[in-house]
């Protein structure tokens, strides 16, 4: 029964944690569905994979949003026809790269300022690299939810420079028809709803739109949160700590040790840093870095919200590229310093 009721506590404490990120999220979403004109974000876009995965990682820095409200930006910038380079990007750096988290992290490490420079450096790398290997996925529709995959629709131009080979996904989930019944936005109806989101028209219409939109993203995907919290909340109460503490004295247990922890706890990312700081005077540099830089990446909260969007595959190739480059960075550092 005691385990039960700290299981209970675990659960509501993320779910307190996570839900006010997650409807900042699906606010910034809704913005760039109904206040973006999608035409001018795409000519805006680097065409060049590499260039668009470096553009998608630094967004992060204009919408602080931790890894509970990254998912749903990110899914919108795909739904806007978004580079997959960029999306994967803004997904992995967001939680990282932004105001917040980098000042939290700064009050935190203070008296280590290297492991802040290092955080944002090694977040900002991974998201591009994983990017950059995305954005050779000419077609994402493999990869993406059955549920996705309905709003999309081919595109194809001409490989000038005004114009490329692109795969388009039409904009949105529901919106409300003026009979009050949800409108699927894969339908050709949409398209005179979301024509009166457009400059012209008064900003009650683009206001009533953007509430509309709002409040059914935040109820499909809060209940992804909801079961990604349960589980998270379970696994912590199953899985002793001292067991992956006990780990942490080698250069590679400890940075092993440290990856599993943050997957675990799925901490936000904007107090993360105050969780790591507790485990400063036993850990090693690299360890700590670990923590920090996988954990907004990938966790247990995060995996739930993927898939929304993404497949069991595409979420296991995110996983294992971000462990990957994560462990060898921060295995460079613990050998550096040993």
């Amino acid at each position: 029964m005691n385990q039960l009721n700290n299981a209970f506590t675990i659960f509501l404490s993320l779910l307190v944690e996570a839900m006010p990120f997650l409807l900042l999220g699906v606010l910034l979403s809704s913005m760039l569905l109904f206040f973006v004109d999608e035409r001018k974000l795409l000519a805006a876009m680097p065409r060049n994979p590499l260039l668009a995965s470096v553009f998608g990682s630094c967004v992060g820095f204009l919408f602080p949003v931790c890894e509970c409200g990254n998912v749903p930006v990110a899914r919108r910038l795909l739904i806007q026809g978004a580079p997959a380079s960029m999306a994967v990007g803004f997904l992995l750096a967001a939680p990282t790269i932004n105001p917040v988290v980098i000042w939290s992290t700064w009050v935190a490490f203070r008296d280590q300022p290297e492991i802040v420079v290092l955080r944002v450096l090694f977040s900002f790398s991974i998201a591009v690299v994983i990017g950059w290997v995305f954005s050779s996925q000419k077609d994402l529709r493999p990869l993406l939810q059955q549920r996705m995959t309905r709003l999309i629709r081919t595109s194809y131009y001409n490989s000038t420079k005004k114009e490329e080979a692109s795969v388009l996904l039409q904009s949105g989930s529901f919106l409300l028809g003026q009979s009050g019944a949800p409108l699927r936005l894969d339908t050709d109806t949409i398209q005179t709803s979301v024509a009166t989101a457009n400059p012209t028209k008064p900003v009650s219409d683009k206001l009533r739109l953007f509430l509309d939109n709002t409040v059914q993203e935040f109820l499909e995907l809060g209940g992804v949160l909801v079961l990604g919290s349960a589980i998270a909340a379970v696994i912590q109460v199953g899985v002793p700590r001292d067991i992956i503490l006990s780990l942490g004295q080698g250069p590679v247990t400890s940075i092993l040790a440290m990856m599993l922890l943050a997957a675990v706890v799925s901490i936000c990312s904007t107090v993360d840093a105050f969780l790591a700081l507790a485990f400063a005077s036993t850990f090693t540099s690299g360890s700590l870095l670990a923590f920090l830089v996988f954990g907004p990446m990938i966790d247990i909260k995060a995996i739930g919200l993927m898939l929304s969007v993404f497949k069991w595959r595409a979420i296991l190739y995110l996983f294992a590229l971000a462990a990957q480059l994560t462990f060898l960075l921060t295995l460079f550092v613990n050998l550096k310093i040993s």
